[in-house]
C-alpha cells in the first residue's frame, strides 16, 4: 500500500471516529441472538462469572463431580452472585449438554450482544484502536473457538462473522474459546466482501491472510493504526471477491511438505506477528 493511501486511511478513520458518540451507539445497540446462551467447560463457565457481563440464569453440575480448584471457584463465585447451582445425576446431565467434554458443568446465560459494524470502528472500552478479525467462512466450531481464544489474547477488539457461511457461537465454540467470547465484540454481516469495503472506506487497513499473498507476514509492517486481519475458510482460503477487496495480502512462509497450516494455527501466528509489528511502530 502506498504512503499516500495509508495517510488517507488514517485521516478517514480519525474523522469518522470524531463523528461517533459512544453513548448514542450504546443507546441504539440491538440485542439479537448471536448465540452463546449455553456455556460448557470449567474454564469457560468460570470466566463468564468473573467477567460479569451477562446474566447467568443457572449453573448445572454433575452430582458426583470432583471439587477441583476451578470447580470450587465456580461454586464460590455463583454463591457470591446468588446464582442457582443445581446438581444432576450423570445420566440426566448428559442429556442437556451439547459438547463432547463438558467437564461436569454447564451454565445457562443471556445471549451475547450483537454489535453493529460501525460500533467496531470506535476505540474499545480500554481505549484501543480497532484491531479486528474478519472470518470469510470458517465453519468448524473447534477452529473458530481456538481462533477466538488467540484473538482475545492478542488484543483483538472486534470480530466480524458472516451470517450465512460461518458457524455461530455454539457451545463447542464457547468451550474452545475458554471464556474469550466474554471480552470480544461481535458483529454479523450479510456479505464479507461488502463488509471489507465498508471497513476500508472507514480507514481500517484490511489485510488478508492467503497462501498466495505477495508479502511474508514477517516482512509486513502493520504499524500502529486500525487494522482488520481477514481469515479464509478451512481448505478453501479466501474467496476471490474477498482477496480482491483486501488492501494487502500476506502469507506465512512454510518450510515443510504440507501446503498449509490449520486455520487456528495460522491465525495465532499472524495475530501475534501483527502485535509485534504494532509494538515496533
Amino acid at each position: 500500500m502506498s504512503k499516500d493511501r495509508r495517510k488517507r486511511h488514517a485521516s478517514d478513520y480519525s474523522s469518522r471516529t470524531q463523528r461517533k458518540n459512544n453513548s448514542v451507539q450504546a443507546a441504539n445497540r440491538k440485542f439479537q441472538s448471536l448465540g452463546g446462551e449455553q456455556i460448557e467447560g470449567r474454564h469457560a463457565v468460570r470466566e463468564i462469572l468473573i467477567a460479569g457481563k451477562r446474566r447467568v440464569r443457572e449453573i448445572v453440575v454433575v452430582a458426583d463431580s470432583d471439587l477441583s480448584p476451578v470447580m470450587e471457584d465456580i461454586v464460590s463465585l455463583a454463591g457470591e452472585s446468588k446464582i442457582s447451582v443445581r446438581e444432576l445425576p450423570r445420566s440426566r446431565f448428559a442429556k442437556i449438554v451439547r459438547t463432547e467434554a463438558p467437564q461436569g458443568v454447564v451454565a445457562f446465560v443471556d445471549p451475547l450482544t450483537e454489535y453493529d459494524i460501525d460500533e467496531l470502528l470506535i476505540d474499545d472500552s480500554l481505549g484501543r484502536n480497532p484491531f479486528l478479525l474478519v472470518f470469510d467462512g470458517v465453519t468448524d466450531p473447534g477452529n473458530l473457538g481456538a481462533v477466538l481464544r488467540s484473538a482475545e489474547c492478542a488484543g483483538v477488539t472486534g470480530v466480524v462473522l458472516s451470517r450465512h457461511r460461518s458457524v455461530g457461537i455454539t457451545p463447542t465454540v464457547a468451550k474452545a474459546a475458554a471464556g474469550a467470547i466474554e471480552h470480544i465484540r461481535f458483529t454479523r454481516v450479510a456479505g464479507i466482501p461488502s463488509a471489507i469495503d465498508r471497513l476500508s472506506k472507514a480507514g481500517v487497513w484490511t489485510v488478508g491472510l492467503d497462501t498466495g499473498g505477495s508479502t511474508s507476514i514477517y516482512k509486513f509492517n502493520a504499524e500502529d493504526r486500525p487494522l482488520a486481519l481477514v481469515l479464509g475458510a478451512e481448505g478453501k482460503g479466501l474467496s476471490r471477491l474477498v482477496r480482491e477487496r483486501c488492501d494487502d495480502l500476506v502469507h506465512i512462509p512454510l518450510n515443510g511438505v504440507l501446503p498449509s497450516l490449520n486455520v487456528s494455527a495460522a491465525a495465532a501466528v499472524a495475530l501475534f506477528e501483527v502485535v509485534k509489528q504494532k509494538s515496533l511502530s
